[in-house]
């Protein structure tokens, strides 16, 4: 992991928002993918020991991604992505909420604003996630989601360390 790389991690209880930036050293296009397609974001979208399992990803505005975390033992926890705005290789937005196994959402959920640039070969990603209640946001930090999403970050980097070499 490189030290030298900006990874900010802000809970701001106040406006119910969560704000990560996070430098990777990777081309926009690979760190846009890694978020953008299925086959790569199934890789790192879960700390691990974890895993990440979609059922299915539609990454269109209107689009949705249905997925999985899935624990050693297999227990699985589901969420439903649905995709409100993308701009190519600069920013997409999604509402996000828990879910049954059979797409049930468990409202309230959460808005993800995620934001990319390039910069001398550094990508740089700004994410905000905005929670519709404070109850939501406090189960989310209380289910281990700071500690778990720095972990997956990490994951991410060490993907695109390796996807980098190809």
């Amino acid at each position: 992991m490189n030290n030298n790389l900006l990874f900010d991690f802000t809970v701001d209880k106040t406006t119910k928002t969560v704000f990560v930036n996070r430098e990777f050293v990777a081309d926009l296009d690979l760190v846009w993918d890694a978020f953008t397609k299925q086959e790569i974001l199934d890789q790192w979208w879960a700390p691990k020991p974890w895993a990440s399992k979609t059922k299915f990803m539609n990454f269109e505005v209107g689009g949705r991604r249905f997925y999985a975390m899935v624990s050693p033992e297999g227990q699985e926890r589901w969420s439903i992505q649905e995709y409100t705005s993308i701009s190519p290789k600069t920013n997409f937005k999604f509402f996000n909420a828990f879910a049954d196994k059979d797409e049930n959402p468990e409202l309230p959920g959460s808005d993800w604003d995620l934001n990319f640039s390039e910069q001398n070969g550094i990508t740089k990603v700004s994410i905000s996630i905005y929670n519709d209640s404070l109850a939501r946001m406090e189960k989310m930090i209380e289910m281990g989601f700071v500690e778990g999403f720095k972990m997956t970050l990490n994951s991410l980097e060490n993907l695109l360390a390796t996807l980098s070499k190809r």
